[in-house]
């Protein structure tokens, strides 16, 4: 089948009672100006949340993340990239949170991460995320995954949507309507596959002029309602 947008919205829309319903239902993003105001320690703790999210169920990590604000000092990243093993020793002993010492590990490395963009860069990392183009969201994707820790495959996006940043997640739904529609046979993770799905989504985001998020929302609500 041809994956078009009016089929798209009619399809989950049905499901609702309201056009209202609809909508509120839909996940949205920040616009640039909301973004550049972030201050980047709000996208520290968002990688860092998403680090520990992985494999795990998220609910749980969730809940304990307010002990995590209070034990890594907010996340400024200025005083996180100085973390040492000494530390990391100190929150392996502390009960509040979840004692895993690779994830602990990345806090500093992200840290440093972020440090480094700005440097390059001459703007904070707020402003970074807020101007990559999300016609290219993959390529975002990609230098995340190849300069964080622990941000690649799915975690780019799940750091992205947690930040605020519009991205399409690939979860399994949105990756069966991808295949439905021809898109791709499986879960892509070359970079020809996924440009080939970022085209899909650009064509469907010029079409409708609705945000990456909502589209993929979409796509995933078409396979299989969360209500």
């Amino acid at each position: 089948m041809t994956l078009t947008y009016r089929w798209l919205h009619d399809t989950v829309r049905a499901r609702f009672a309201s056009d209202a319903a609809f909508e509120a239902f839909l996940p949205q993003a920040l616009d640039p100006q909301e973004l550049r105001r972030k201050g980047d320690d709000r996208y520290l703790s968002a990688m860092s949340q998403r680090v520990f999210q992985a494999g795990m169920q998220h609910a749980v990590v969730d809940a304990k993340w307010p002990a995590f604000e209070q034990a890594f000092a907010g996340f400024a990243p200025e005083a996180m990239a100085r973390l040492g093993p000494q530390e990391i020793e100190g929150h392996m002993h502390d009960a509040r949170l979840i004692r895993d010492r690779a994830k602990l590990q990345t806090i500093a490395k992200n840290a440093r991460f972020i440090l480094e963009i700005r440097q390059e860069r001459g703007g904070s990392f707020g402003a970074f995320i807020a101007g990559w183009l999300v016609d290219d969201i993959v390529g975002l994707w990609r230098l995340l995954g190849q300069r964080g820790a622990r941000l690649g495959g799915r975690s780019a996006a799940g750091f992205l949507r947690l930040a605020g940043k519009d991205t399409f997640l690939l979860t399994s739904d949105v990756v069966a309507r991808l295949a439905a529609a021809g898109v791709v046979e499986r879960e892509p993770t070359s970079q020809r596959d996924l440009q080939t799905v970022q085209a899909a989504f650009n064509a469907l985001r010029q079409e409708s002029g609705r945000p990456l998020c909502q589209l993929s929302a979409l796509m995933a609500l078409s396979i299989h309602p969360a209500f």
